[in-house]
């Protein structure tokens, strides 16, 4: 399987993505959509207190949410929570507390 990374910008964030040529959809890391979407100073806080909320509540959701090496801030290949486009919209309809009136 080859892989390209790539940086998607949005309200001038940063979110990290990866394109799997298997499966041909790009992965986006969980991670940064959540910083761009809540604007928190705690992405990781908050969806890790998200995904624990969806384990709880038996979501299959939680169950399809994968891992992929991505390059972290340091440029380090991390294995990091990553979506497809599908699953980051299920993710904002089961948890709309994010968004912004």
């Amino acid at each position: 399987m080859e892989k390209q990374n790539a940086i998607k910008l949005f309200n001038d964030k940063q979110i990290r993505t990866i394109w799997d040529d298997e499966q041909e959809k790009w992965y986006f890391c969980i991670v940064d959509v959540m910083g761009v979407l809540t604007e928190t100073d705690r992405p990781r806080k908050y969806w890790g207190d998200l995904k624990s909320k969806l384990k709880k509540e038996g979501s299959e959701l939680s169950e399809k949410i994968g891992q992929l090496k991505i390059a972290a801030e340091d440029n380090k290949m991390r294995l990091t929570d990553v979506a497809d486009t599908e699953q980051l919209f299920r993710l904002i309809q089961k948890d709309g507390s994010y968004c912004k009136n």
